[in-house]
């Protein structure tokens, strides 16, 4: 498997862009995690990987409503994905 067959390219903590209007920056929005994607996150992924990670430990992907299911299911698949949220309903 190479890089370009993983359907993300980025870490989901935090980046984020500014949402402004005319020179004031009012908020940072999270981005979907789906490689090439810009789009404003909804969805928080929580997942670990058993095989490296305590089963308390948590990392993060972020999706928007169009990536939510297939980063869902190549998690899934791989049985990393341990809960899906609403973007900013953890403390993550």
């Amino acid at each position: 498997m190479t890089p370009d067959d993983f359907p993300r390219g980025r870490p989901a903590s935090p980046v984020l862009r500014p949402a402004c209007s005319g020179d004031t920056v009012e908020a940072m929005d999270p981005i979907c995690s789906a490689k090439g994607c810009q789009s404003p996150a909804t969805w928080t992924l929580l997942w670990n990987n058993p095989k490296i990670h305590t089963p308390e430990r948590r990392k993060t992907w972020l999706a928007c409503p169009e990536h939510e299911q297939s980063l869902s299911e190549f998690l899934g698949v791989r049985g990393f994905l341990r809960e899906t949220e609403p973007v900013g309903s953890t403390d993550s």
